[in-house]
């Protein structure tokens, strides 16, 4: 499957995204006010977004609730259906730019639109190509039994199974290896 920079962008926001929710109640929020959307904003050069507030914040939390139902989602069709509505709310409108420096590429929000409405727009047109594509199955959440982080599985062979590899992963992989050690040795 070919992922243009600007789609690849838009998961690695929409990922970030999601993993911005707590966990459980007793989690922190990663968006606990305007100014960490605002860091949000700039940390994934999500352009054309002007002064945020409240309003904004709590807009960004509710359609990060929909993505993650995205990533949830069982079938391809339920998935469909919540990225439609995603798109559709966010009045979808493509065109072509070409702004601070890069090359042409592809907007889906409307100009002037709210920030919750540019990541809806843009976030779920990428993941809406890897429904076209099939590849709905990509979008994952880790599966270490204390974490539960969205991701999309880029690998060729579609075997990812945790968030990070470095730590999920490979903690499992060490007390799995731990568990044989104890059990041959007792």
């Amino acid at each position: 499957m070919l992922i243009t920079h600007d789609s690849r962008c838009a998961l690695d926001t929409v990922v970030d995204l999601v993993n911005t929710a707590p966990e459980d109640e007793s989690a922190p929020d990663g968006l606990p006010d305007v100014a960490a959307l605002q860091e949000f904003v700039r940390t994934h050069a999500v352009s054309d977004v002007g002064v945020l507030s409240e309003l904004d914040l709590s807009a960004v939390r509710r359609i990060r609730g929909r993505f993650a139902a995205v990533f949830a989602a069982t079938e391809a069709r339920a998935a469909a259906g919540l990225i439609n509505d995603l798109v559709a709310a966010a009045g979808t409108t493509p065109r072509l730019t070409d702004h601070d420096g890069h090359d042409w590429h592809i907007h889906y929000f409307a100009p002037g639109a709210s920030v919750a409405d540019h990541l809806a727009a843009d976030c779920g047109m990428a993941l809406a190509f890897f429904v076209v594509a099939g590849e709905q199955e990509r979008l994952r959440r880790c599966e270490a039994p204390d974490c539960r982080r969205a991701f999309v599985d880029l690998s060729r062979n579609r075997s990812r199974r945790y968030c990070d590899s470095r730590t999920c992963g490979n903690r499992l992989h060490v007390a799995a290896y731990r568990a044989r050690r104890k059990e041959a040795a007792g």
